[in-house]
């Protein structure tokens, strides 16, 4: 079938796409056995291979899912505009478009604050602190790993991710095998430790705003989550060489306001958390408010240079510090807009690309149709094990967002493994959470699909790790 489709294309998949067996729900028709179907499978499946191959291709894995989510929506607007109904279609692919909006700009202030904490030396005033304390890559594995771990719940596993893989990009300075190494321990640790916290993922945020699962109970879910990055790092670290870093010890002198973006950063997360929690309004609205921070600070940051420099050459010139002089001769205003610029766009447009693809295939029927075969003919258990395992290609968000559409009857315990499931099996795949994506772009060229996929087995152990923890320790809840 798929050649098949390959060969007509879109024209004659839009003429013959009238689906035999389609049934109305409120207008929606269920497409899943139709040509229309089947095309847009076709595409997506083409696009998701294209981005596998990215590494050997040299295409960037934004480009296929762009025109894969084009051709998937034009597809089934198409076909609705011929059925007379085209409203149906406009409403769906808004609220997709919302759901998208909505992560794209939480990642584009992460991306922000961290290429300005970059642009002002923190990463590298950390690097040489590391790097003087005398820690081998061994610790610095095992130190990012856990920093990651407890970080992710309160920053989220992206945000997370993204902080200490600039920071082992500065330690180990162009070593490539634990640059990968390293990345993918990152993006383990960070989505276990998101998996206990409403904050620390999407996933989580959704059971959470659903009032399925209390901020408090998602506690229960900390040693599972600890287990699952704990035995792939064990495993892991035996093949990290105990070596130094070869980055040569340097002095590092953190520029202007460094210290208070990070502080503005963390009121930022902070202010994004009390949205939620508070007021129930998008965690996105503090992001949002705190690149407004941001913005003020530069705007001071750029009113007092000119009497910050004059201070700094004064003393300078006092103590013959030519060196310093020349620094201060070429130090520019602070930007926040070239900050902005800087964010990795090949990742956000990626995110794009997946959402309304797999938006589309849950318009057709397909998730839906998922998760009725899963939870009608299967144990909650085996689904919600297979579920994370698909996490892993189709991406969580919609698996979540499918399940939490279905509503099946389920124990609490069973909630809590989905959660815990959709939250880690992201991990068997590079291209599975927001939080390897990310980091695909971020680390471009040292951590890539194969890199990770070369892994996967031992990642997997963890995953079954985790589940039988959860079975075990919290056998009351199910």
């Amino acid at each position: 079938m798929g050649i098949w489709g390959l060969k007509l294309g879109i024209m004659l998949a839009v003429g013959l796409g009238f689906c035999s067996s389609a049934w109305a729900v409120d207008g929606k028709l269920d497409l899943t056995t139709s040509n229309i179907g089947i095309m847009c499978i076709v595409i997506f499946v083409a696009a998701y291979t294209l981005v596998m191959l990215e590494e050997k291709l040299h295409l960037r894995k934004s480009k296929p899912v762009l025109v894969a989510a084009g051709l998937i929506w034009i597809l089934i607007g198409a076909f609705y505009v011929e059925q007379g109904s085209p409203y149906i279609t406009e409403e769906a692919f808004r609220h997709n478009l919302l759901e998208f909006a909505e992560l794209m700009l939480f990642l584009l202030v992460a991306m922000t604050y961290i290429n300005a904490l970059e642009e002002r030396r923190v990463f590298d005033a950390l690097r040489a602190w590391m790097i003087r304390k005398g820690f081998s890559y061994k610790n610095l594995f095992w130190i990012s790993g856990f920093l990651a771990f407890f970080i992710s719940p309160i920053a989220d596993n992206l945000t997370t991710a993204l902080l200490m893989c600039a920071v082992v990009m500065k330690v180990a300075q162009g070593d490539k095998y634990f640059i990968n190494l390293s990345c993918i321990n990152i993006v383990i640790a960070a989505n276990a430790g998101g998996a206990f916290s409403p904050f620390g993922d999407i996933t989580t945020l959704m059971v959470w705003q659903a009032g399925l699962v209390q901020f408090n109970e998602f506690l229960v879910l900390f040693f599972p989550s600890l287990v699952n990055y704990i035995v792939p790092a064990a495993i892991m670290s035996f093949y990290v060489e105990d070596k130094q870093p070869s980055a040569v010890y340097e002095e590092i002198e953190l520029k202007r306001g460094a210290l208070r973006i990070l502080i503005l950063f963390l009121l930022t997360v902070a202010t994004a958390v009390a949205c939620h929690t508070f007021i129930h309004l998008p965690p996105v609205l503090g992001m949002m408010m705190g690149l407004g921070y941001l913005q003020f600070f530069g705007y001071f940051l750029r009113v007092t240079l000119p009497g910050s420099l004059a201070r700094k050459k004064a003393i300078a010139e006092q103590v013959g510090d030519k060196e310093r002089l020349v620094r201060l001769g070429s130090v520019v205003p602070f930007d926040v807009f070239s900050k902005v610029s800087r964010a990795e766009w090949d990742t956000l447009l990626f995110f794009y690309g997946i959402v309304m693809c797999v938006g589309g295939l849950g318009f057709l029927g397909y998730l839906g149709l998922m998760s009725e075969v899963l939870y009608g003919g299967w144990s909650a258990t085996a689904a919600n094990i297979f579920l994370g395992v698909i996490s892993a290609v189709i991406d969580n968000i919609p698996v979540m967002f499918a399940v939490l559409s279905m509503q099946p009857d389920m124990s609490h315990g069973q909630w809590l493994l989905i959660t815990l499931t959709a939250g880690v099996g992201g991990s068997l795949l590079s291209i599975g959470s927001a939080a390897g994506v990310a980091l695909m772009g971020q680390a471009r060229g040292y951590y890539t699909f194969f890199g990770h996929l070369k892994w996967a087995p031992v990642i997997a152990l963890g995953y079954a790790a985790s589940i039988v923890m959860h079975l075990w320790l919290n056998a009351e809840l199910f």
